[in-house]
């Protein structure tokens, strides 16, 4: 009996170990698309607006988005414009270093020091390169319709778009990977997407980008997102990062 109990447990405990082994490798093979497919995407994007590609759509769109009998008027009530700005101020630099920093909070209170100095590198580090695409392609902002927000920089890509796509899902994958539950995993995930897209969608409704410019903006952060997963999981494995079963230990 106890010899049928100990074949039963190292069969549980195997196939459970393959049921993880399977699902890792799904996520490093999503976590590779999503990477290659930002990269190709924000390149054929950029070539596309830059050959002039996207303008009679850019414009279709962010017109569609507007009273048809004033431009100068947003679709919906006040109550509908006051709720865009509320979002866009989501992709805002001030809104995104509170985050930031509140994650990092989290994963020092929770004694992962290695995984808060990670991400208090890759974080800033994405929203310096969107910085500095932007002043590489300055591309000038929409004229159609006035802004409703303030804007300072140029308009491709964009930089809210791209900055919440690199804080809000940089931080959802580094935190999964120091997150055991799979329930909460999925939930910051799809806390991180609507966030993000939540931003990009204002910024066109409040006239300050064109379509393609928060497209772009969504794909590089992806980008960047899925590339510090991947760059986070290959540490853990080196031992270099906290792990999630560490987590699971911490008291």
């Amino acid at each position: 009996m106890k010899h049928y109990r100990k074949i039963e447990h190292v069969r549980r405990h195997g196939l459970s170990l393959l049921a993880r082994l399977g699902r890792y490798e799904l996520a490093v093979l999503l976590c590779v698309s999503v990477l290659s497919g930002g990269v190709w995407g924000f390149i054929e994007l950029a070539d596309a607006v830059i050959e002039g590609e996207t303008q009679s759509i850019d414009e279709t769109l962010l017109l569609s988005l507007r009273n048809p009998a004033d431009h100068t008027d947003p679709l919906g009530p006040g109550w509908v414009e006051e709720m865009g700005r509320d979002f866009t101020a989501l992709g805002g630099v001030g809104v995104l270093v509170v985050i930031t920093l509140g994650a990092l909070g989290y994963l020092l209170l929770a004694r992962h020091y290695r995984a808060a100095l990670f991400a208090s590198v890759v974080v800033p580090g994405g929203m310096l390169l969107s910085t500095l695409m932007k002043m590489g392609f300055d591309r000038p902002r929409p004229d159609l319709v006035p802004h409703e927000a303030m804007v300072y920089t140029a308009s491709f890509p964009s930089g809210h778009s791209m900055m919440s796509a690199v804080t809000y899902l940089t931080l959802a994958a580094l935190l999964i990977r120091v997150q055991p539950a799979l329930r909460l995993k999925a939930y910051l995930l799809i806390l991180a997407i609507l966030l993000t897209l939540l931003v990009g969608i204002s910024r066109v409704y409040l006239g300050v980008h064109w379509p393609t410019d928060v497209l772009a903006g969504w794909t590089a952060g992806a980008a960047w997102a899925a590339l510090c997963w991947l760059v986070m999981r290959w540490l853990q494995r080196r031992g270099q990062v906290e792990t999630e079963e560490s987590s699971s230990g911490t008291e």
